[in-house]
């Protein structure tokens, strides 16, 4: 048992705080920025199974799709221009929350079926939100644990606003997507889709999905934005994955 988890929150999380700083001691320097906290280390920490090299910031825990992320919020959407919108957050990470929160102030709302800190408990099968309600919704790595992902997809498409975008991102594979009911082991689907929680594994017709769920769907890769020297400094490696903006098909 994690003992962080039985001390009361108030002592708890200036204690994970500093345990995260001495952490980040040994990456201390430059060759490294990552674009969510703004902050610059020698080379970013190892993540995942098998571990990934240079994937996570030191400092805020950012990953490689984290930090594309906050540079296309940043550079190709109007998330950040000062006009008021309602925005959904699914599954809030940890990295993106507190900054959202502060820039999208009351309008910001996160969501999740199970995880407390988030604002409304939501089963995204089932959205309990009126129609074309949401300006914008970002769901990042969540429908591949959603036995009916097409229906998760189709209500997004409900609760959006005809002029609003969402952004549904997911793990992709080679091929096409897999997906078998009568896979329930984890360890079996440890083995077929990558991790015991997950309930297919998505391959290049993703989009077929979405397209099929009412939505228009424009892919964004890191090479199409940023330059070689760039993608190096920001650790924007192919585990950065492609970002799929979402518009209703009015």
């Amino acid at each position: 048992m994690n003992i962080l988890t039985v001390i009361p929150k108030w002592i708890r999380t200036p204690i994970r705080d500093l345990l995260w700083k001495v952490k980040s001691i040994p990456y201390i320097g430059e060759g490294r920025l990552c674009p969510v906290c703004g902050s610059e280390s020698k080379k970013f920490r190892g993540f995942g199974y098998p571990k990934r090299q240079d994937a996570e910031c030191v400092h805020c825990g950012a990953l490689e799709r984290h930090r594309f992320m906050w540079l296309f919020f940043q550079q190709q959407t109007d998330l950040f221009n000062g006009r008021t919108k309602r925005v959904l957050h699914v599954a809030p990470e940890r990295c993106f929350q507190p900054l959202l929160r502060k820039k999208l102030g009351n309008n910001y709302v996160t969501a999740d079926l199970f995880n407390p800190r988030a604002d409304i408990k939501m089963d995204i099968t089932d959205i309990k939100l009126d129609d074309e309600s949401i300006d914008v919704i970002y769901c990042s790595h969540v429908l591949e644990h959603v036995n009916d992902d097409r229906k998760a997809m189709r209500e997004f498409q409900r609760i959006l606003k005809k002029n609003g975008w969402a952004i549904l991102l997911v793990p992709i594979f080679p091929g096409l997507t897999f997906e078998d009911p009568a896979i329930v082991d984890p360890k079996e689907r440890l083995r077929h889709y990558g991790q015991e929680d997950h309930v297919r594994r998505y391959g290049s017709d993703y989009v077929d999905r979405l397209v099929e769920a009412g939505f228009i769907v424009k892919v964004w890769t890191v090479n199409e934005l940023f330059e070689k020297d760039d993608i190096e400094k920001m650790g924007l490696t192919p585990a950065s994955g492609e970002i799929y903006v979402c518009t209703k098909n009015q």
